[in-house]
């Protein structure tokens, strides 16, 4: 049996068993001292201290490859001045009401929060970790706190010294002050230093980092489901007689909600091929059955009449009085496709059942929503599900649905066996891609003004299915006004000062699955601005920077800082001086409270478009670890590229015609350009670096594009609309 230790019972008997020191939140946010040798009941353990001097760092957001589990534990090893080496971590258990994201109230790692919204709480729980070690110090040697030094996990005065397990008896003791003093950043040394080694890459490397796929439970069967192959469909009848004769094929079963079919076996092979052998009758009574085309054709003729107006005081009657009076204008109308998140792990959880209810063993994203999901679906309570949280292969967004899909069908699949048996459901590469959930299918419609070389009015029409609406995310608010923010996100809260602007948005009826996708709407919005930004500039005869730092002037600080990175990536890039041959293109958005602009240079031969490099400026506030912000800017870049080269999901009579990477086909390594990225020093607040990095490529590109052949590519992906890449 492959050993497993859920996070709940590790914390509790690890504590109970030999001497540690946990620093955490009370309920009531003040950071207090456990003592050693008892289990944590009411405190948020976020830090460990163990007889041996380890450091555990306890960590509330999950690691996909963004970098979390070293981001968080710099923040405490920073003011604990830790040994990098002895600094360990371990993922928190399920716990909303202890672990919550404090940008949105429940457990979960995603929008590019993680590091953002936990900057100073992890700060404080080394702080406080710190204090009351000093003060244990103090007393033990009899001398003032203002003389101790730690460095590396050491504490000294004069002759004394000690490591941190030999004080952790006494400081468990003590009380530690509801605001530690933080350090002077002037005198930090890792936050903000280059080459920190990543505490999750050596698990990586030598094989013994922990996914779902890897945990094994002694019994268990394994589960693929057979789905419709319209969304929305109903299983009417299946029948099994050739799956009998697969080898190891153990059951199949209707899943209670009739929107698959369940096949068991004693292995994940075994249970694919039982499920090919099957066959399946199905209702498509309530499903999609639209193609493509007709379905892009549904959302511009919703672009005719607005549904809701997105911007507060917005008159679309004034943005066309506007544009009356112009002396030109500059209109394009955009079309994004069904865009799958594609993670290197396909989907999988495992369902085992315990004394009160059942483990999920499963790198998710939203713990909380998988708590509540599952418990629904199996008639217990939130708190008597746990979720065992292990590493994840990427996600982009998938692995953090509302509904919690996959996680809901692995306990649809554990119900209808019995609930008893613990159950491995497994997606293959075909199941995700075919299998939403998708980014929406988005229609962009927009006319700009201009007299005298300046905007004078906007009309932009957004049509796209909503995500956030129909989910426990949105506020009254938001439901009152009908108006999902992350669909007109980037054009409704524009930093360009742009007069007589409308956004008319509109919401198509489909039961396409669909979810957030990496920079949720920034992905389409910002191309259509920095698209139309650049179109507008050539109408005006102004150079694109010059011409975005006008509409950028005196807007504030978030203008200041566009402007700070729009000026930066320019210069590092040498905008306006490429070589023969090179033609660049340039784009600066603001989203997750980042600002980012990023130069795309191309050449173009034989009607063949190489990206030679991109070059990217960001702003995100303090950079606790510049190498992973680096990282993150190169994958949203390399992500985005993808994306608009070559990405979409198509359907013909409502049926998914990509089935893996080899019609679905992600960024090549041959075509990775060269990428440069420039992080703005600041000390302000850390802000997101998981997704800034790719709203601006995709329209860097096609003003690069633009520069050097004249054709604007309004429809995406570029190569299935009239661009070829070398």
């Amino acid at each position: 049996m492959t050993t497993r230790t859920d996070r709940r019972t590790f914390l509790k008997s690890a504590v109970a068993a030999s001497a540690a020191l946990v620093i955490g939140l009370r309920p009531d946010g003040r950071f207090a001292v456990a003592a050693a040798g008892a289990a944590p009941t009411t405190l948020n353990p976020f830090v460990r201290i163990t007889a041996d001097g380890t450091v555990e760092v306890v960590l509330k957001h999950f690691e996909m490859g963004q970098g979390t589990t070293t981001g968080l534990t710099t923040l405490v090893a920073e003011e604990l001045d830790a040994d990098w080496q002895r600094v360990t971590t371990d993922f928190a258990p399920a716990d909303a009401e202890r672990y919550k994201n404090l940008a949105f109230g429940a457990q979960g790692t995603g929008g590019s929060t993680a590091i953002a919204n936990s900057y100073l709480q992890y700060r404080k729980a080394g702080a406080a970790a710190r204090e009351v070690l000093v003060k244990a110090a103090a007393e033990t040697w009899g001398v003032a706190a203002d003389t101790i030094t730690i460095d590396n996990s050491v504490m000294r005065s004069g002759t004394h010294q000690a490591h941190f397990g030999e004080m952790i008896a006494k400081a468990a003791t003590l009380e530690a002050s509801s605001e530690p003093k933080l350090k002077d950043p002037t005198f930090f040394r890792l936050i903000g230093k280059d080459r920190l080694a990543r505490k999750d890459t050596p698990a990586k490397i030598n094989g013994t980092a922990t996914y779902a796929l890897d945990v094994k439970i002694d019994g268990m069967v394994h589960a693929v489901i057979l789905r419709s192959p319209r969304f929305g469909g109903k299983v009417q009848a299946f029948d099994v007689t050739a799956a009998k004769a697969v080898p190891g094929f153990i059951d199949a079963k209707a899943l209670p909600n009739k929107a698959g079919v369940a096949v068991f076996a004693k292995n994940t092979w075994a249970a694919i091929k039982a499920r090919e052998a099957l066959t399946a009758t199905w209702d498509f009574f309530e499903a999609e059955s639209r193609s493509t085309a007709d379905l892009v054709k549904h959302h511009l003729e919703l672009l005719d009449k607005p549904q809701h107006q997105a911007v507060k005081g917005g008159d679309q009657s004034a943005a066309e009085a506007a544009l009356a009076g112009a002396d030109s204008v500059v209109d394009g109308e955009f079309v994004f496709p069904l865009l799958a998140h594609a993670p290197m792990e396909p989907l999988n959880c495992i369902v085992e059942k315990t004394e009160k209810g059942v483990r999920i063993h499963d790198g998710c994203q939203f713990p909380s929503a998988v708590q509540f999901a599952v418990s629904r679906v199996l008639s217990i309570a939130p708190a008597d599900v746990e979720v065992h949280t292990v590493y994840a292969g990427g996600s982009f967004g998938r692995r953090a649905t509302p509904t919690a899909d996959y996680q809901s069908e692995a306990a649809m699949a554990f119900a209808v066996l019995g609930g008893k048996t613990a159950v491995k459901l497994v997606w293959t590469r075909e199941d995700d891609i075919r299998g939403g959930y998708y980014r929406p299918i988005v229609a962009h419609r927009v006319r700009v003004g201009l007299k005298d070389g300046k905007i004078v009015g906007w009309d932009h029409r957004i049509a796209g299915k909503p995500i956030l609406l129909d989910t426990a995310f949105v506020n009254e608010d938001v439901k009152k006004s009908g108006i999902d923010p992350t669909t007109v996100e980037g054009v409704a809260d524009t930093h360009y000062a742009i007069p007589a602007l409308s956004v008319g948005v509109s919401y198509p009826d489909t039961p396409l699955p669909v979810l957030w996708w990496r920079s949720v709407g920034h992905t389409h919005t910002a191309y259509v601005m920095e698209s139309i930004i650049d179109m507008a500039a050539k109408a005006a005869k102004a150079d694109p920077v010059a011409f975005r730092l006008a509409l950028l002037e005196g807007g504030g600080k978030d203008a200041t800082r566009l402007s700070g990175v729009l000026k930066l990536a320019a210069e590092k890039a040498g905008w306006g001086k490429a070589a023969e041959g090179r033609h660049q293109g340039i784009a600066v958005h603001k989203s997750f409270d980042t600002y980012a602009a990023e130069v795309v240079e191309i050449s173009v031969s034989a009607g063949k478009v190489r990206i030679e490099k991109v070059t990217c400026a960001v702003d995100c506030g303090v950079a606790v670890n510049p190498d992973v912000i680096r990282a993150q800017m190169e994958g949203g870049i390399g992500y985005g590229l993808g994306a608009v080269m070559r990405n979409e999901i198509t359907l013909v009579n409502g049926e998914v015609q990509q089935s893996n990477f080899t019609d679905y086909e992600p960024l090549r390594i041959t075509d990775m350009p060269r990428v440069e990225v420039h992080i703005v020093p600041s000390a302000e607040p850390p802000t997101g670096v998981g997704e800034p990095g790719l709203p601006p490529v995709g329209p860097a590109l096609a003003n690069a594009i633009y520069a050097a052949t004249g054709t604007r590519v309004q429809r995406l992906p570029m190569a299935a609309n009239g661009v070829t890449f070398a």
